[in-house]
């Protein structure tokens, strides 16, 4: 049985103690570990054939679409669900399909720093559930999450809504009950962490030199409180001290 909870069943921090602590939204690919190395081109690969396939178009307009409607919508699943009809949960599973763990590069000792990390922390992917449950379990740290919130749960009004929608951070500040101020969403993507800071989230921004994620960054946004390279950075030194002190906790 999985020990992970899905966002459902979340709990409000009701203790005092529980109150004050700072939780820790994570998202997975290029943050966790560092997709470039292959998950990327994997994922990429699988969705353009895919769209080629569902759309019955060549593999330069799969291609083509598929990043016009992640640049337009932040994931391309809604673009196909809006303009094609296609359903969600099948598009999905055959553009994840693929075995994680030759894939999967992270930083040593991975598990041990986000233990040592105090706070509630919880996945917050874009990515399906099982592939991030095949991920995790690659990376050996599904044990540090008290759940995944993946794009299955990202549905509003009927609607799906991943990041960087700030009507789902509003939600996931409702649904974990703690004041926005003591959240920090951990993430490679610029744009997410552009809403996350319109609701009043802290920030942490990894940086993968190099990625199409961060080719565009240049110098400090004001949306983004820490500027990391690894996760090992946010338990000492200057990175953590900042951090620590933009949420009230020195």
């Amino acid at each position: 049985m999985s020990v992970l909870r899905v966002p459902r069943r979340l709990q409000r921090s009701s203790t005092a103690a529980g109150a004050h602590k700072p939780v820790w939204l994570f998202d997975l690919d290029n943050t966790l570990h560092d997709a470039s190395k292959g998950i990327f081109g994997a994922i990429d690969g699988a969705m353009s054939q895919t769209v080629a396939s569902m759309l019955d178009v060549d593999a330069d307009t799969g291609d083509r679409l598929r990043k016009e409607y992640w640049k337009r919508y932040g994931a391309t699943v809604i673009g196909m669900v809006r303009h094609h009809g296609v359903k969600a949960s099948v598009f999905l599973e055959r553009t994840h399909e693929f075995d994680v763990a030759s894939l999967v590069h992270s930083e040593y000792g991975l598990m041990r720093k986000l233990a040592c990390l105090p706070g509630r922390k919880i996945l917050l992917t874009n990515a399906p559930l099982d592939y991030a449950w095949r991920v995790l379990r690659a990376l050996g740290i599904a044990h540090a999450f008290e759940c995944i919130w993946s794009i299955d749960d990202m549905a509003l009004q009927g609607r799906l809504r991943p990041k960087p929608s700030t009507a789902l951070m509003r939600q996931i500040l409702a649904r974990i009950g703690v004041p926005a101020r003591q959240v920090v969403l951990v993430e490679d993507t610029l744009r997410n962490l552009r809403s996350a800071r319109q609701v009043g989230m802290r920030t942490v921004h990894v940086f993968h030199p190099g990625t199409p994620f961060s080719a565009s960054y240049s110098g400090r946004n004001l949306y983004v409180d820490v500027r990391v390279t690894s996760v090992g950075q946010l338990l000492s030194g200057q990175s953590g001290q900042r951090i620590r002190r933009t949420m009230g906790h020195v």
